[in-house]
């Protein structure tokens, strides 16, 4: 196994893991040699091969952290909606965030630590009919990754927290959506690589970032991964 992001034996923990891009970032992370630590929300039947394959480096755990939002507009949308989607998307990544801090201090943990947090080009330029999930996002990848690499080498001087911005994904979740044409069209518009990112583009730029040997004076960051979008279109084309 050739070791080319100095990843082995690192201890990495990815949440939802159970499936898209979480579960092939998973695999990659075991592919490199890593022990991770496989949290999903209700169903780990997806997991079965990787701990089977993978028996002394991949532990499932199981936190139900997320839940699925239906689209809405701000005028019809409840409170209650619009609290959850920030409770799943930003505080849960603050609960799991400052939980992981707390044991890096209390453990006095000098090596280097990587956090690298999932947003969405939803974050960047906005998405309607989700602005609660493109706020919770924003918030994430701007908001909370500028201030915690800042906060994180007060604990670890090492310490590098960035994030990834995907865009259009295909997986079984959005496998559905992809087949309508005009959405197709619209996802392509700005994109000049005309391309639908696998979940495989996602777990290479995690771990690259996560990646001491490739990327240890990176922090901070927000990387897109979604083939140079630009924008939204919003007027017909």
């Amino acid at each position: 196994m050739a070791d080319f992001l100095g990843l082995k034996n690192v201890h990495v923990f990815v949440t939802g893991a159970s499936g898209g891009v979480g579960l092939a970032t998973s695999r990659a992370f075991l592919d490199q040699g890593a022990f991770v630590t496989l949290h999903y929300n209700s169903n780990s039947t997806t997991l079965d091969p990787l701990l089977h394959e993978f028996p002394d480096r991949a532990f499932a755990v199981q936190a139900r952290i997320t839940d699925e939002s239906s689209p809405l507009l701000v005028k019809d949308m409840s409170l209650e909606h619009w609290n959850n989607t920030i409770n799943v998307n930003l505080t849960g990544s603050f609960l799991a965030i400052r939980h992981f801090m707390q044991q890096l201090e209390k453990h006095n943990v000098q090596d280097n630590v990587a956090v690298v947090m999932v947003g969405s080009t939803a974050g960047k330029f906005g998405e309607w009919y989700h602005a609660d999930y493109s706020a919770s996002k924003s918030a994430m990848m701007y908001g909370l990754t500028l201030s915690l690499k800042n906060e994180i080498v007060q604990i670890c001087p090492k310490g590098r927290v960035n994030s990834v911005a995907p865009g259009w994904i295909r997986t079984a979740m959005a496998e559905p959506a992809l087949k309508d044409q005009d959405v197709v069209k619209k996802a392509f518009a700005t994109s000049p690589l005309n391309k639908i990112s696998e979940p495989q583009d996602i777990a290479n730029a995690i771990l690259y970032l996560a990646s001491e040997k490739a990327s240890g004076n990176i922090t901070g960051h927000v990387m897109d991964v979604n083939a140079g979008m630009e924008g939204r279109i919003i007027n017909p084309l």
